[in-house]
């Protein structure tokens, strides 16, 4: 029996929420690695430096995951019918004089 494909869009959605949760990874690690405002001793030195590290990692992949998806959404050129809407003739319009009564004078 042949399991069921996922459509291409959530496909699609898988990969880039991986790849944006890797590059939360990547940039938590150079944060702690390059000790950025201090924050690998913070860390080391409080009981809940894992907790911490975790919801950095969560938080930040939450993020870039929603742009990476965004970019390749955005940037998905699959269209091949031809842009731009109609081509309809730009008119000329000209002034056109439209005649008014004289307004009554009251006494």
């Amino acid at each position: 029996m042949r399991e069921p494909q996922l459509p291409k869009l959530v496909r699609q959605y898988f990969k880039h929420v991986l790849i944006g949760f890797l590059a939360s990874a990547v940039f938590v690690i150079m944060l702690l690695g390059f000790n950025i405002a201090n924050l690998a001793h913070l860390v080391a030195t409080s009981p809940l430096g894992i907790l911490a590290v975790f919801l950095l990692w969560v938080v930040n992949g939450i993020v870039f995951a929603g742009v990476q998806f965004g970019i390749s959404t955005m940037g998905d050129d699959d269209d091949d019918t031809p842009g731009g809407g109609l081509r309809a003739p730009v008119r000329e319009y000209a002034p056109v004089r439209v005649p008014v009564a004289k307004p009554r004078r009251r006494i």
